[in-house]
């Protein structure tokens, strides 16, 4: 088993930046790749990020390109996403997820088998 856990969400003023982190302990060993997604009230959960583990390619939606970086440290087992010029529309809740498919950049919520309980960021203008 993997657990997840987010943390550094929190409310911060269009145009700012925050930085999520996403620890993975237990059977870390079975992870091929971790991504993020988003999921406001009322909306289905939306792809944000995906990174493979090993490699370190990484996928970014139009949405965020340019704005979200994800990244990992490998020997610590801790994922990031670096939020820039946050806008409004980026308020959700935000969870991390891990695979081990050994795909290339899955980008569906149900090619994730592993998830975090998701930490909220607000973005106010």
């Amino acid at each position: 088993q993997v657990q997840l856990a987010e943390s550094g969400g929190g409310l911060v003023q269009a145009g700012g930046s925050l930085r999520l982190s996403c620890a993975a302990s237990g059977r870390t060993l079975s992870i091929y790749g971790m991504g993020w997604f988003r999921q406001a009230p009322g909306k289905e959960r939306e792809f944000v990020a995906a990174i493979h583990w090993n490699t370190g390619a990484t996928y970014h939606p139009d949405s965020v390109k340019g704005r979200f970086t994800i990244s990992r440290d490998s020997a610590k087992n801790i994922l990031y996403l670096q939020m820039n010029s946050l806008k409004p529309e980026d308020t959700a809740a935000y969870y991390c997820a891990a695979h081990s498919a050994r795909a290339v950049l899955p980008t569906r919520p149900s090619e994730y088998i592993y998830w975090g309980q998701g930490t909220p960021v607000t973005v106010s203008s």
